[in-house]
């Protein structure tokens, strides 16, 4: 589903550079929940960034199935998120002056379909998610909890190959947190995604497939039961 050969990312540091990792290379296979840890700074921000083609690395490759994203231009690129891959960030970017509703459906939108073909297809992600009676709130009149599962929904809505997830519980409590993770787990299960979640919690990265670590600039795998608790 997804190869990553030799891959290097490097900034520009004062009058150096930066090599905040290089010569990565691994592969996820279709259907697999692989979880991606390391200290702050490791990187794995920046990877899943680039593996959806929100950031180009410095060297390497990324093939999604058969298509090559080092070789997208930037409206190809755009295209390849809205439609293959669904992004869930630690804080959510709901739209404050939209309902959970119309927040879920505005990726449908920016394709150009009509409100009225997108509302129940996004009323019916709300409901996948547990919050079919809150689709007529905004953003601040849901917990943290709940803009998180708007936030899931609204990746899930396009029907993407991937979901990628950048610390979607680092801002929840912990009970909060148990219960957004146990819902990403399931939809990964249900709908068949490959999923690569960064996560400081290794109690949840013991519960993926497999875990990628980034240390010093080097992935390394290892297995989730030796992950601490």
């Amino acid at each position: 589903m997804l190869r990553v050969e030799g891959l290097k990312k490097v900034f520009r540091s004062g009058e150096s550079n930066l090599v905040l990792f290089e010569n990565l290379s691994f592969a996820v296979r279709r259907g697999e929940m692989l979880a991606i840890v390391g200290e702050s700074g490791a990187g794995k921000s920046t990877l899943l960034h680039i593996l959806s083609s929100l950031d180009r690395a410095s060297a390497g490759d990324v093939y999604c199935a058969n298509l090559h994203l080092n070789s997208l231009s930037q409206d190809q690129a755009a295209d390849f998120r809205n439609r293959e891959t669904g992004f869930v960030w630690q804080f959510h970017y709901l739209l404050p002056e939209f309902t959970a509703v119309e927040n879920v459906a505005m990726p449908l939108l920016l394709r150009g379909q009509a409100w009225e073909q997108v509302e129940p297809e996004a009323l019916r992600w709300l409901s996948e998610v547990g919050l079919g009676d809150r689709a007529r709130h905004r953003s601040g009149e849901l917990s943290g909890g709940e803009q998180q599962r708007v936030a899931l929904a609204r990746a899930l809505i396009t029907r993407p190959k991937l979901l990628l997830a950048d610390e979607p519980t680092g801002d929840l409590d912990g009970q909060t947190a148990e219960a957004v993770f146990a819902l990403i787990s399931r939809l990964h299960q249900e709908h068949q995604l490959t999923s690569l979640i960064a996560t400081h919690n290794l109690s949840f990265a013991r519960r993926c497939h497999r875990v990628l670590r980034l240390r010093r600039g080097i992935a390394e795998e290892v297995s989730p039961e030796s992950l601490p608790a």
